[in-house]
This record gives structure tokens, C-alpha cells and sequence, in this order.
């Protein structure tokens, strides 16, 4: 069996991982750590809690007694762990840098002794580039960063980097651009405007809605992952971009246009300081590989609807009946509607 660890496996795109991995792989065993702060649920794994190749450790990425033992006994570690939201590392940073870098850190350290290593998946984001005027983003473009998170993952991306360059660790290194999908936290702009449109709450759509992002299906990063563990090659990055380029504006209209709700639920509000205006990949190193998105954007977006429309159970009790989710999003939007 081929031991496999997930950090933050009971997040988005962890969980989403973990499940695949399981349907993928019949010969692998994998073992989930999280910390289960306020984005990691298990209910984002309740199918496979019970499943005989899945095992569940709650803990800290940053804790090196917690990850010592499970990254010496790893044939494979994704390291997917991460505070992950723009607007909360705006207000509050020191969480970024702890989980982000540091955390990450710990996992490296863990990894150089582990004795049967083969892959280490380290999970970066587009953003690291900043914003990109036009054309897109390459591997080996500079990293420009601008704001906390994308700085904190900018520093966990090069720090891996830095363990395969001086000792060896088997790192690679992705870049994906934005995730979309089941099981995404209601922070995210897409689960955030479904669900708020689902009960005729305004969306709140930040400054002229015209900033652009490149939209890829969680189901299609997990495949490339997938691949990546097979045939990557270490010490490298690989982008990882669904090709399908969105205005927020566009893509705010389109959500209400599949729920049936009018644009008038749209309600403009002050810009977010420093907001990246567009982010673009180049994915020809990946695809050489072989790789390329499967899930055309209009059809995912609509089976992320019906997903959300067909799971309250899943997000009700985080929007109606958490009052951290409820602070946290009157202190985000409610002084600034523009």
C-alpha cells in the first residue's frame, strides 16, 4: 500500500482530494490531518470516515510532534493545509504567516528525515504573480505578490522550493488558479452569492466588478495532481489553469441568472485594498504532460448551484447559526456599500 498524507484534507479542495484519491487509488492508504479551524469540517468528509483506507488525525500543520510521525511514515505528502481567504488576511495576517509558512516549514523539516519520501505536493495559488495587466503568468515569471495571503504562500511555495534545491526533498510545486466546487466554505465569492441569492440576501460585488479571474473546477485540479504525483518532476512548478476567464461582474449576473433572481440583489461596495485586477496562467508545461481541464465552466458553475441548492444542510448551519461567520461578514461588508 502507498501511504499518503493530506493536510488539510477537511477543507475544499483537501477533501475534495481525499475523496478522489480514494476512488482513484485502490492501493493507497490515506491518512487526513486538519485542524479543523473554522473552513475545515468533517462533514466535508463524512462519507469516508468509516472507509478502511482513510484515517482522520486532527492537529496542526505547525506542531512537529503532531507531524513528525505522520510525514516519517509517507510515501506521499499534498500539502494543501492553508489559510486561504484574501479578506481575512487583510485584517488579521499573523494566522497566514503561522499556518502558511511556518506550518509548512514544519512539514519540510519532517520530510527531509522521512526515510521512504517520493513526492512532496506542495499546493501554491496563482496569485503569488499578482496581477497580471495581460498575457499570462508563467512558471518562471517573477512573483509579485499583493496582499498577506498571497505573500504568505509566496514564501511557503519558494521555501519548499528551497528544501529540494539544498536537501533533496522530492517537492513539487503547483499553482492553481481560482477553485470552484462542493464543499467551498460560504466566505468564497461563488458559494457566498449562491447562498445569498438562494434567500434574496444582496450580493455584495466589490468596486466596477471587472476584475478577472480564471475559474478552474476543483475535480479537474484534483486530475492534475493526480498526474503530477505520477509524472512531475521535482523541484519544479506546474500552473494549473481552467482557461476560463470570468469577469466578477459576468460571473455575478450568471448566478442570479441560474437561481432566477433579479440583478438588483447586486450591491456594490467599496473595493478591496489592494485587489488584484486579473489573474492569467499559462498551463503549456502541464499540458505536455498530458492534462487538460474536462469541466467546461457554464456546466460546472450550474452543477455547483444545484450542489449548494440541494445541500442547505451542509452551509445553513454555518450562515444562519454561526455567529463567527456572522461577525466576521458584517465587519467585511456591512460598512461598505459604495
Amino acid at each position: 500500500m502507498v501511504k499518503v498524507l493530506v493536510t488539510g484534507g477537511a477543507g475544499f479542495i483537501g477533501s475534495n482530494f481525499v475523496h478522489h484519491a480514494l476512488t482513484t487509488h485502490h492501493d493507497w492508504e490515506v491518512t487526513t490531518l486538519d485542524k479543523l479551524t473554522y473552513a475545515g469540517r468533517l462533514e466535508n468528509l463524512k462519507d469516508v470516515m468509516d472507509h478502511s483506507r482513510h484515517a482522520f488525525v486532527k492537529g496542526d500543520v505547525a506542531d512537529p510532534s503532531v507531524v513528525g510521525p505522520l510525514v516519517a511514515e509517507s510515501n506521499i505528502v499534498v500539502h494543501f493545509a492553508a489559510e486561504t481567504h484574501v479578506d481575512r488576511s487583510i485584517l488579521s495576517a499573523g494566522e497566514f504567516i503561522t499556518t502558511d509558512v511556518y506550518g509548512t516549514f514544519v512539514l519540510l523539516e519532517a520530510a527531509r528525515q522521512a526515510p521512504d519520501l517520493r513526492r512532496f505536493i506542495q499546493i501554491s495559488t496563482d496569485e503569488v504573480y499578482g496581477s497580471v495587466p495581460e498575457g499570462s503568468s508563467r512558471e518562471t515569471d517573477e512573483l509579485k505578490p499583493r496582499n498577506p495571503y498571497s505573500a504568505s504562500k509566496a514564501g511557503a511555495d519558494r521555501l519548499a522550493y528551497s528544501y529540494w534545491a539544498t536537501y533533496g526533498v522530492p517537492v513539487i510545486i503547483t499553482r492553481a488558479s481560482n477553485n470552484y466546487g462542493p464543499n467551498q466554505f460560504p466566505e468564497k465569492v461563488i458559494p457566498l452569492f449562491i447562498t445569498n441569492a438562494i434567500d434574496n440576501i444582496p450580493v455584495p460585488l466589490y468596486g466596477d466588478g471587472l476584475n478577472e479571474r480564471d475559474w478552474l473546477h476543483v475535480s479537474d485540479h484534483c486530475r492534475a495532481l493526480d498526474l503530477l504525483i505520477e509524472q512531475g518532476a521535482s523541484g519544479e512548478v506546474y500552473n494549473v489553469g481552467g482557461g476560463n476567464h470570468v469577469r466578477n461582474v459576468d460571473l455575478t449576473n450568471k448566478i442570479l441568472e441560474l437561481i432566477g433572481k433579479p440583478e438588483s440583489l447586486i450591491r456594490p461596495v467599496t473595493d478591496r485594498p489592494g485587489h488584484d485586477r486579473r489573474y492569467s496562467l499559462d498551463t503549456a508545461k502541464l499540458q505536455a504532460l498530458g492534462w487538460g481541464p474536462r469541466i467546461h465552466f457554464e456546466l460546472g458553475l450550474l452543477d455547483t448551484v444545484s450542489w449548494y441548492r440541494q445541500n442547505e444542510w451542509w452551509w445553513r448551519p454555518i450562515k444562519d447559526a454561526d455567529p463567527a461567520f456572522r461577525a466576521y461578514y458584517e465587519s467585511q461588508y456591512g460598512d461598505r456599500s459604495a
